[in-house]
């Protein structure tokens, strides 16, 4: 039952390029924003997609990963946790930010996307 605590699985598409960045300590660490699509009727019958952005970090070996295949559009199935941080902002406001902690990345879709 430990596995269920904080626990996410996300499938979609990628929003934009990743960033990598190579930290001091020669850790790599790659972030990107991750596209989800729901689809629903309205009343009137008609097709509604409710599309939910996420925030996708990702450290050491998933980095390289993220790295070497992944591009903006591509699909992937994405397992790992949630992490919520703080910061202050210049003009001193507190900020929260929630994450995905990618500990698993499965390239999806077809061997001729790019």
């Amino acid at each position: 039952m430990g596995t269920l605590k904080n626990h996410v699985q996300l499938i979609g598409n990628v929003g934009q390029e990743p960033t990598i960045t190579n930290l001091e300590s020669g850790k790599k660490v790659a972030r990107f924003s991750l596209a989800t699509n729901e689809y629903y009727k309205d009343k009137e019958g008609n097709k509604q997609t409710d599309t939910n952005w996420h925030t996708v970090v990702a450290w050491g070996k998933t980095a390289e990963v993220v790295e070497k295949f992944i591009v903006k559009g591509k699909e992937v199935g994405i397992t790992g946790k949630l992490k919520t941080r703080s910061y202050t902002t210049d003009d001193n406001e507190q900020r929260y930010v929630t994450e995905v902690v990618a500990d698993e990345i499965l390239l999806l879709g077809s061997k001729a996307d790019k």
